[in-house]
């Protein structure tokens, strides 16, 4: 039985430090994280914009893989950014249709908002979902399901059959932490085991799956220019995966004045005042904690990618 290839991508943001620290180490330390009878394919998503401590060089390799804007690199017609050019490249050389392709994509990330450790699913594909419930039962870590935002598309791991982001924060952009490295290195292994008893089957998995479902995201209060004319308010900084209330304090303006929530009770913000999402009219997302009752052809789909 051939072992599936699974594609390990850290620093799809160069300025996220902290996971290509952990394949650095686990290059020269080969028994760091066990591979489970998998052949694991470690990439640097961005090596460009790493070398330069930036987010990115012309726009956000996480937002890259958008079919049309892969269409458009392959094409070749015309000068593309550089971004779209490296997600057109990591597709062609690990994708469904490259000559030894990968069937899963895993994305390391970290985050600057206090989030800890945590797993981001994009859409409802059965696999991710079987993948992502049974990580959830052995870390107990919450899931982001991320769908349904226009603003926000063409991400990494959507192109591959099976795909799972872990988010380990806070940690400020450019700081390698050691523990942020070490929950990276234990979010890495757990998935590797379940994906390992997958391609052995039958695999253990849980009934249900404990989601935050993305419902939009929320901007700080901006003047006639656009600029930014507010910050986020202290009681609510770090308050990640906290429900809000009618009326808790949201924001504080440049005059002293207070915006408050006026939303259902029940909303769970995530992503609180993240770095890197001020840019994208983004101060924190909105979600709602449900339970899914995991279907029974879930466990199977992630087995049949893995076959």
């Amino acid at each position: 039985m051939a072992s599936p290839r699974v594609l390990v991508v850290a620093g799809t943001h160069g300025n996220e430090i902290n996971a290509p620290w952990l394949l650095d180490q686990w290059q020269k330390q080969p028994d760091l994280i066990e591979t489970c009878g998998l052949e694991v394919v470690p990439v640097i998503g961005n090596p460009a914009a790493r070398e330069q401590g930036r987010r990115y060089l012309d726009r956000d390799l996480n937002r890259s893989f958008r079919p049309d804007l892969l269409e458009e690199a392959a094409a070749g017609t015309s000068a593309v950014d550089r971004e779209i050019a490296r997600a057109h490249s990591l597709v062609r050389q690990y994708g469904p249709e490259a000559p030894k392709p990968c069937s899963v994509a895993l994305d390391l990330h970290s985050t600057t908002a206090a989030m800890g450790s945590s797993l981001v699913v994009y859409g409802r594909r059965p696999a991710d979902l079987a993948l992502a419930a049974a990580v959830q039962q052995r870390l107990g870590l919450p899931v982001y399901l991320h769908e349904a935002d226009q603003a926000q598309q063409g991400f990494l791991v959507e192109r591959w059959p099976v795909g799972l982001v872990i988010e380990i924060g806070p940690v400020p952009q450019m700081v390698l932490d050691a523990q942020v490295v070490e929950r990276t290195r234990l979010s890495l292994q757990a998935c590797l085991q379940v994906l390992g008893e997958a391609h052995q089957g039958p695999m253990r998995c849980p009934v249900s799956l404990v989601v935050h479902r993305h419902l939009g995201s929320l901007d700080l209060p901006r003047n006639s220019k656009g600029e930014p004319d507010g910050c986020l308010h202290p009681a609510r900084q770090g308050r990640d995966w906290c429900p809000l209330h009618p009326g808790d304090p949201l924001f504080l303006t440049a005059d002293g004045r207070e915006v408050r929530y006026d939303g259902p009770c029940g909303r769970v913000p995530v992503f609180i005042n993240e770095a890197a999402y001020g840019e994208k009219g983004i101060a924190l997302s909105l979600t709602e904690r449900e339970v899914w009752t995991l279907a029974p052809e879930a466990p199977e789909a992630l087995a049949a990618a893995l076959a």
